[in-house]
């Protein structure tokens, strides 16, 4: 990592050239020097906002990136980043000049740039949806834009906007850190972190610097006489190592205190010592002498080691009553590890994304960032499912074949199955965890082997959106939601203008509609579906739009006449748009109040962009809707309604021992389903429940209530409404 050098103290152009040649002898010397000198030749006497010559920012970004022993082709395009935007350089000259690599590294900086400026948060979240794309085609891309962040918030404060400030500080801590913790880049990571932290919370981190001062001079040499005395330790077992303490970070304890609700004062393991050791054996030979040495702190012990991060991070965590009676946190790794953790993605500059390789499995996480890219609908979304993805401690779970996975906190098989394949995800009906059959909404633990059940005809449920953490799970989910309701107002509308052509006595052709989707400002015919089935379009209107010399006057097709409807008529009516059992909360949705059921006369009110909900004809809410006849549609059950609806009662039963299983075993009896109970009343002698039965239809329900009524413990039952 590049030390950081003040305004005035400039990397000169020698300087840089010999810094990149001590770690990579096949640098391009001549493109070094040409790109620093074509850069401080374009930038000429322009200024940053802290009145330092603004090369001074490129050469910034180029240290940062030479320090981190990044290749000649990275540290080139950092001293150009900026020289597209802000000069009279073009993508072409940069081609010219430094050749098509450079150019495209450039040219995705660049793009990044430009959206950036924009403090739209929609701007913000495309800003997001650019940098996965240009990543995805070269990390380096990343690298550079990670460099030109440091620098840009080590000097934020001269920025005199402050709510400008605070917007890049909080992008920087909503976007760009996490992303530099998932490449594994810690020491950019935890100065984003505290830079950022500075702008956003300055009392709290003043408070807890001073604390942490105080808790230093305090301790005096507390710190090196840990590390002298984990080194004899060590050298009494034979095992050398290089140890290494320091002070957590003013926001890493903050965090700590915000996730356990507790003051500074509370915690006391503020202290954090690494080990470096020689070789694998050697970690785990540490580990031992420490862990029989001193008392362990429950929970605290990681081994990543067997099973790195998906960041390539490898190291051993442990947590000890060390010396002094000091509560402190110990890694343990090797010298190759401890390249990795500090700088990540970058300790492999010479990395290229590719399927078949080992490098490219570690960072399959950029890929499921494309994957949640393609699923999403708009900007906003892609950010929220992203920052889910990028966010929150990681559990590592494992595949009946021993394939790792590792997902966030929190997560459930569900999250596992979207993971391991998306069509999985798609059509998983059931999980085992460690051989045991458990719901998809279990909470996966650490070291959990989760095998999935899938079933061809299986779709995902609108409720997994409720359950899942994972991003790429989530954006799968809504996915489908928007696409079932899609096809779903689609049905519904074709069913209403086939209908309206019915009754304005015109033959049904999609041919007269073609001429009609511009007038409607639709690009296809099935998007006019969609936008009658959702109620934003009339269906009369499109049928005068198709004949506009044939204009009678008649009733909106909407419209069922009320005293006809509550009357009694025929169950298969020939106007009446034929409806199946749907997914909940999709166009076509049943209500709540009256839960209809097949077998029943129904209707429907249209509601704009909700589509249709059904209720019974009887149902006390459409009184509502009384004075709103254009809202109300003539619809009847399909003759292939589907099973599975809910009938809902309300039951009075005994207080005694064994009633409320004598309930349940009639409902059972009886091919009834018992999906919720709640207790409305009770009193000494009486229980009052309603009941969510999942039945057939209609008379299946009927069938269950007189065998209720027929039970002795039964005092009433009556079917809910309201």
């Amino acid at each position: 990592m590049a030390t950081k050098r003040g305004g005035d103290a400039v990397i000169r152009q020698y300087e840089l050239v010999e810094a990149v040649r001590t770690y990579d002898l096949t640098a391009d010397e001549a493109a070094l020097n040409r790109a620093y000198v074509y850069a401080m030749k374009m930038h000429g006497s322009q200024k940053r906002a802290s009145g330092d010559p603004f090369f001074s920012h490129p050469l910034e970004v180029a240290g940062i990136l030479t320090g981190m022993k990044l290749d000649h082709g990275t540290i080139i395009t950092a001293l150009l980043h900026d020289v597209i935007e802000d000069t009279a350089a073009t993508l072409d000259d940069i081609k010219r000049l430094f050749g098509d690599e450079i150019a495209r590294l450039v040219d995705g900086v660049t793009k990044l740039t430009r959206i950036e400026l924009q403090s739209d948060r929609t701007k913000q979240a495309e800003n997001l949806r650019k940098l996965v794309l240009a990543m995805s085609q070269d990390i380096r891309v990343l690298l550079v834009k990670l460099a030109d962040r440091v620098h840009n918030m080590r000097t934020l404060h001269f920025i005199e906007n402050p709510d400008k400030r605070r917007r890049i500080a909080a992008e920087t801590m909503d976007i760009y850190a996490p992303l530099a913790a998932r490449i594994g880049i810690n020491d950019i990571k935890d100065e984003l972190e505290d830079l950022a932290f500075a702008e956003l919370n300055p009392d709290a981190r003043s408070s807890i610097t001073a604390r942490l001062d105080f808790l230093r001079s305090e301790g005096g040499d507390i710190v090196e006489q840990v590390i002298d005395e984990l080194q004899a330790v060590l050298a009494e077992g034979g095992v050398e190592a290089e140890v290494n303490g320091r002070m957590k970070t003013a926001y890493s304890v903050w965090q700590k205190m915000e996730r356990k609700n507790v003051g500074i004062e509370q915690l006391s393991d503020i202290m954090a010592f690494r080990l470096v050791v020689a070789d694998v054996a050697a970690c785990y030979n540490a580990l031992g002498l420490l862990h029989a040495r001193y008392p362990v702190v429950p929970g605290r012990f990681k081994d990543f080691l067997s099973t790195p991060k998906p960041n390539g991070y490898r190291s051993l965590h442990t947590g000890v009553i060390g010396p002094y009676r000091q509560r402190i946190e110990i890694q343990i790794r090797t010298r190759e590890m401890h390249e990795v953790a500090e700088l990540g993605v970058a300790a492999h500059w010479s990395y290229k994304q590719g399927a078949g390789t080992s490098e490219g499995k570690k960072y399959r996480w950029i890929r499921e960032l494309l994957d949640i890219l393609e699923q999403t609908s708009g900007p906003e979304e892609f950010l929220e499912h992203t920052k889910l993805e990028m966010y929150q401690d990681q559990v590592f779970c494992f595949s009946p074949k021993g394939d790792l996975i590792a997902l966030p906190q929190g997560a459930v098989p569900i999250d596992f199955a979207y993971a391991v394949h998306s069509d999985i995800g798609d059509t998983c009906v059931g999980s085992k965890v460690n051989g045991r059959l458990v719901p998809l909404m279990t909470p996966l633990r650490n070291g959990d082997q989760v095998e999935i059940s899938t079933s061809k005809t299986s779709t995902p449920s609108p409720n997994w959106e409720q359950v899942v953490v994972t991003g790429k799970a989530k954006a799968r989910v809504r996915r489908f939601i928007r696409l079932k309701r899609r096809q779903q107002f689609s049905d519904l509308g074709k069913a209403m203008l086939q209908k309206a052509f019915r009754q304005e006595n015109h033959p049904f052709t999609e041919k007269v509609l073609d001429p009609l989707t511009e007038k409607f400002h639709v690009e296809t015919i099935e998007d006019l579906y969609a936008s009658i089935g959702e109620g934003l379009q009339s269906a009369l209107e499109v049928v005068h739009a198709a004949f506009p010399q044939v204009r009678p006057e008649s009733k909106d097709i909407n419209v069922v006449p009320i005293t006809k409807a509550r009357g009694k008529t025929k169950k298969n009516r020939k106007d009446a748009i034929p409806i199946r059992g749907l997914i909940e909360g999709m166009a076509v949705h049943f209500a709540r109040c009256c839960h209809p059921l097949p077998g029943e006369r129904i209707v429907g009110i249209v509601t704009t962009g909700k589509g249709v909900t059904v209720h019974t004809i009887d149902c006390e809410t459409l009184d509502g809707f009384q004075d709103q006849p254009e809202r109300w549609l003539d619809v009847s059950w399909d003759d292939a309604a589907e099973s599975g609806h809910v009938g809902r009662l309300d039951v009075v039963i005994a207080n005694e021992p064994g009633s409320l299983g004598a309930l349940s075993t009639v409902i059972g009896k009886n091919s009834g389903n018992i999906l919720n109970l709640k207790i409305v009343n009770r009193s000494i002698d009486f229980f009052e429940m309603l009941i969510d039965v999942e039945v057939e239809d209609v008379r299946h329900l009927t069938t269950i209530i007189a065998a209720l009524r027929a039970t002795p413990v039964i005092n009433s039952v009556e079917r809910a409404r309201g």
